[in-house]
């Protein structure tokens, strides 16, 4: 088992920065790929971007490139998203997620793990 636990979401100005946090535990952590996503009021929960855990490497939906960061501390076992320049569409529920295997990214089904959620608010 492996459990998520996000943290940092709250209420921000637009224009304004956010980090947040994912932080992993169990005895069985060793993820393919850590990803978030994030879930308005009334959407789907969709993918935001995602970093393989071994190499680094980072992928981004286009809605969100230039604008969020991921990054990972293996040592920790916590990855981060950084968000920049945010907007009032950026409202929503984010969440982390765990994948065992490569592929098929940016669907939910693809992750075995899922967090809690932390809720960003962002006003206009």
């Amino acid at each position: 088992q492996v459990q998520l636990v996000e943290s940092g979401g709250g209420l921000v100005q637009a224009g304004g920065s956010l980090t947040l946090s994912c932080a992993a535990s169990g005895r069985t952590f060793s993820p393919y790929a850590m990803a978030w996503f994030r879930q308005a009021p009334g959407k789907e929960r969709e993918f935001v971007g995602g970093i393989t855990w071994s190499g680094g490497r980072t992928y981004y939906a286009d809605s969100v490139k230039g604008r969020f960061t991921i990054s990972r501390d293996n040592t920790k076992n916590t990855v981060y998203l950084q968000i920049d320049s945010l907007k009032p569409e950026d409202t929503a529920v984010y969440y982390c997620a765990y994948k065992s295997w490569s592929g098929s990214d940016y669907y939910t089904y693809a992750y075995d793990y899922w967090g809690q959620g932390t809720q960003v608010t962002v006003s206009s």
